[in-house]
């Protein structure tokens, strides 16, 4: 692992990850303005603007690390934190970002910690139609209706607004695949970011990984050990695991 740490994506330097800021939610069939950079900080959202320069430019740099590795074939990430607290969400959702940053590209983050979902909340979403796991019990039967619009260009949403104990067997159905490839087919040069549970706390992260084509572990800076890394990293695939993003650096 200490092989891994020095030789894959660099570590990032964020601030702690908080509760969004209480805003209005949009709803799926509202006409919604594009956020301000006031707003997108607000929401712990990078832009182009130099007040959060370095840390654009750091998930910038994420980004075309993951690119590289992938080969540009690679376009499904699973996001997962080791632990809670780590600020796993806060990276999936800025990671989705960095690659909306470029035009030739789109992104659907969907958010797959069902037990804590946060993404709909960060986002200003009003999942009216439902999100992830209506679509897997078959209550929401249609995939664009519960894909919301992220008031970012090129980046789409799918949320999981509800909370949910029970969701590895909802990961591991044909439904979840056929979603999953049915995202990734519907346009060229589309990635797909899954915001994952932690690792520790459940088998859900290692069932998500099953789906992914690259997995990037995210470990709170000074909260978590070198063995809890470890054993983090050991759930998955060692072919699939990008590497470990450092967050809460100062």
């Amino acid at each position: 692992m200490e092989q891994l740490l020095k030789s894959r994506p660099e570590a990032i330097t964020s601030p702690v990850p908080e509760a969004p800021r209480t805003s209005p939610l949009a709803r799926p069939d509202a006409a919604l303005p594009a956020l301000t950079p006031r707003a997108l900080e607000d929401r712990q959202l990078i832009h182009r603007s130099d007040s959060v320069r370095a840390q654009a430019d750091a998930f910038r740099s994420l980004r075309t690390r993951l690119l590289a590795l992938g080969e540009g074939r690679k376009t499904v990430i699973l996001v997962t934190p080791v632990q809670p607290g780590c600020g796993g969400s806060f990276v999936a959702r800025n990671l989705a970002a960095a690659f909306a940053f470029d035009d030739t590209k789109s992104v659907v983050l969907i958010d797959c910690d069902a037990l804590h979902p946060t993404q709909h909340a960060a986002f200003g979403v009003d999942a009216a139609n439902g999100g992830l796991m209506e679509y897997l019990d078959g209550s929401a039967a249609d995939l664009d209706a519960i894909q919301y619009d992220s008031r970012l260009p090129r980046l789409r949403l799918v949320p999981c607004a509800r909370p949910r104990e029970t969701t590895g067997e909802h990961f591991s159905t044909p439904r979840m695949r056929t979603m999953i490839d049915s995202l990734r087919g519907t346009q060229p040069n589309r990635y797909l970011i899954l915001d994952g549970p932690p690792a520790l706390d459940s088998p859900d992260a290692r069932i998500l990984s099953d789906l992914a084509d690259l997995v990037v572990l995210v470990a709170g800076h000074g909260q978590v050990t070198i063995d809890r890394i470890d054993n983090a990293a050991a759930s998955f695939d060692p072919d699939k695991l990008a590497g470990v993003v450092f967050n809460n650096i100062y």
